[in-house]
């Protein structure tokens, strides 16, 4: 009867593809021993306030050191006894911090598939443990709790049941689904969270039942407002008389976790939300996550067989982002981190945050004065520019995605502000993503692999990125890769959303081992919402027209190398040099310049109006005096065919001389010259060396 429920509910295909994921069982298998192993890192990076660090750590090592000082300082006959034992106190110490929170193998993993390394987080399965445990009524209440849940989703189950086997389980699918849905909402906040990630995981759960979870609310009736007043209390230390002068008598926002005031404070009279954390939600939280844990370490052995997933890395993945949600303190920080990612950026609106007025279960921020997304007439009545406003919004959507590698995690309409001036405001920052810079490169791999057709290096940036387990056998999916882009691809970009992508992607999903990581799922989540936005507001408005110029200028004008490197890979196809895709680049980056500079939505300050090139311009010049391989491949595509490619060369032209002031790149070409020189002599002087 299990099978006959996950067939139900989770994976229409699963009989047909069984035999496939069986032939992925020793990968599987290995995933699971890797999973098993400690932590060791070479080079991570990790996430401190705003700055990103390369560090080494080796839980080994630790205790290693200490062994080692203890050991010489002894044998130089107790001289540095003293240091030597406040050393080993030291390592210890570090060691003990280490273990404290210790992250399970399944989190260890997590760490090493994002590039980034958390040694202190507030999450481990240890931890959730502890937490619940500790109190005498625990049991009871745990007891309690698990009764519910298994009475709740058992009985589901069993109409499940019923349904397949009177045969009508197809043709109550919607049912069934809205059924979920609201059964979810009734178990309370943990629930409606995991709801919301189910909503955004094809690889747990069949289409039609993601689409009714993806219109799961996390709306329901607030606390009293007497409680909230004592926690903003408790938590700032201060009557609420003495800090604010008014604060809202009903709540703006009611959540699963918390409730929006608006207010004004006392000292200098600015409008600020004050968010506050509903009482004894920790606790509620902590116990249901430790069911999960429990439940998940049962199934994972199913899982890993049947679905391809490992259950308690999914759980793993589901209560560290809920347990961050839950400390406002956090939340703070990233609101800091987005302040100081768009302060250049007149385009987007950040609320400041008043660090001394927050606390683990209050957040005090600036009042955002805009109109809801989820108001399209008032956007319109406000005679706001739709076409320049979404513009603005899907610009600032990839700088979060493929510039600062920190995005807002759940870009709903109810987070989302379209302000007087054209500006785009977002609100509610507990729930970002963090995409180191080796996921970003490869995202941005997969792209240019994607425009090079090369499907077999996009499949493994599917390994590389987590959604394959290392050492899958990729050749079956390349087919099914090309299908899905020429598809999509073939309909230009006026047809193009991403939604029929992640449709068809989902069918992929079922006939692979694929599991989608966390962070990708909020990728794909806040894609999919921000164009579900898009459209709500504009129906013909086109997505893809405004994201494809944005990447081209990146491409074109970011010194970062990597990128440098990856335009390149674009340039050139099978070694051969592409002019036109060197045309249709330049082309659409000035067309991202153009709409972002004359945006009829915008009424502050005009962002950059011209296309800057002079660094790429420098850069491709130094490249080809530095690089030999560049150097041989342009020549020959100026004279590919036994001809002077001449018309091409003034097609380019044409296309950046109003964006170059030459007088001035010929200074600044002519002073980078010594350096050029030098480095020409080096490379040189290598080549000469490395010949001999």
């Amino acid at each position: 009867m299990e099978s006959v429920h996950w067939n139900s509910l989770i994976n229409p295909k699963f009989f047909t593809n069984h035999r496939l994921r069986s032939k992925n069982r020793a990968v599987l298998d290995r995933r699971d021993a890797l999973l098993q192993s400690p932590l060791s890192l070479n080079a991570v990076e990790l996430r401190r306030g705003r700055t990103f660090s390369t560090v080494r750590i080796s839980r080994f090592s630790v205790t290693a050191a200490a062994t080692d000082v203890s050991t010489r300082n002894a044998a130089v006959g107790g001289r540095d006894s003293k240091d030597a034992a406040i050393m080993t106190t030291a390592m210890s110490d570090v060691e003990r911090r280490l273990r404290v929170g210790k992250s399970s193998a399944a989190l260890e993993q997590l760490d090493i598939e994002r590039g980034v390394c958390v040694p202190f987080r507030k999450y481990s399965p240890e931890t959730v443990r502890s937490k619940v445990l500790e109190s005498r009524g625990s049991v009871v209440s745990l007891v309690s709790r698990g009764v519910e849940i298994v009475w709740t989703l058992g009985l589901y189950w069993s109409t499940l049941v019923y349904d397949f086997l009177v045969g009508r389980d197809e043709e109550v699918v919607p049912f069934r689904a809205r059924q979920l849905r609201n059964l979810l909402c009734n178990l309370g906040p943990s629930f409606i969270k995991a709801g919301q990630v189910l909503a955004n995981r094809p690889d747990i759960i069949r289409e039609d039942y993601m689409n009714e979870l993806c219109i799961l609310q996390d709306d329901v009736p607030p606390f009293p407002n007497e409680v909230a007043f004592q926690i903003i209390e408790e938590e700032l230390g201060q009557p609420l008389e003495a800090l604010f002068s008014k604060i809202s008598s009903q709540t703006i926002a009611a959540a699963s976790l918390g409730q929006v005031y608006r207010a004004t404070l006392r000292a200098t009279g600015e409008d600020v939300a004050i968010k506050v954390q509903r009482p004894q939600i920790e606790p509620i939280i902590y116990r249901d996550l430790f069911l999960f844990r429990t439940l998940a370490s049962f199934l994972n052995g199913f899982s890993l067989q049947k679905l391809g997933c490992n259950a308690e890395l999914i759980v793993d993945e589901f209560g560290e982002k809920l347990l961050e949600e839950l400390d406002y303190t956090l939340e703070a920080r990233n609101i800091e981190d987005f302040l100081e990612n768009f302060k250049d950026d007149p385009t987007v609106k950040i609320p400041g945050v008043y660090k001394n007025l927050c606390g683990p279960r209050v957040l005090v921020m600036e009042w955002i004065d805009g109109i809801r997304c989820t108001d399209p007439q008032a956007i319109k009545d406000a005679g706001i520019d739709l076409n320049g406003f979404l513009t603005v919004g899907v610009s600032a959507a990839l700088r979060q995605l493929l510039e600062f590698g920190l995005f807002h995690g759940d870009p709903h309409p109810g987070n989302i502000f379209a302000m007087q001036d054209g500006r785009i405001a977002y609100v509610d920052f507990g729930n970002v993503a963090v995409l180191s810079q080796q996921n970003k490169q490869i995202l941005i791999d997969a792209v240019v692999h994607a425009v090079n057709e090369d499907y077999g290096e996009m499949a493994n940036d599917f390994t590389r990125l987590g959604f394959l387990a290392k050492g899958t056998d990729v050749s079956p999916i390349v087919p099914a890769l090309e299908a899905i882009w020429q598809n999509s691809a073939g309909k230009g970009l006026a047809d193009f959303n991403f939604r029929s992508v992640t449709g068809q992607f989902n069918k992929l999903v079922y006939d692979f081992p694929i599991r989608i990581p966390e962070r990708f799922s909020l990728v794909i989540r806040s894609l999919l919402t921000q164009e579900g936005i898009c459209f709500t507001l504009k129906p013909d408005f086109k997505f893809l027209e405004v994201a494809y110029p944005y990447v081209a200028k990146r491409l074109l004008t970011d010194p970062n190398p990597a990128l440098r490197e990856r335009l390149i890979q674009v340039l050139f196809k099978d070694g051969v040099f592409q002019w036109k895709r060197l045309e249709n680049l330049l082309s659409l980056a000035k067309e991202n310049v153009a709409k972002m500079s004359n945006n009829p939505a915008l009424r502050v300050k005009r962002v950059e109006s011209k296309l800057d090139l002079t660094d790429t311009i420098k850069d491709g010049a130094r490249l080809f005096l530095l690089d030999e391989g560049i150097r041989r491949k342009l020549i020959l595509a100026l004279t590919e065919d036994s001809k002077l490619h001449v018309e091409e060369l003034v097609d380019v032209y044409r296309l950046v001389e109003d964006e170059v002031d030459i007088p001035t790149l010929a200074m600044e070409v002519v002073q980078d010259l010594p350096n050029v020189f030098r480095d020409f002599m080096l490379s040189w002087s290598n080549s000469v060396l490395s010949d001999r």
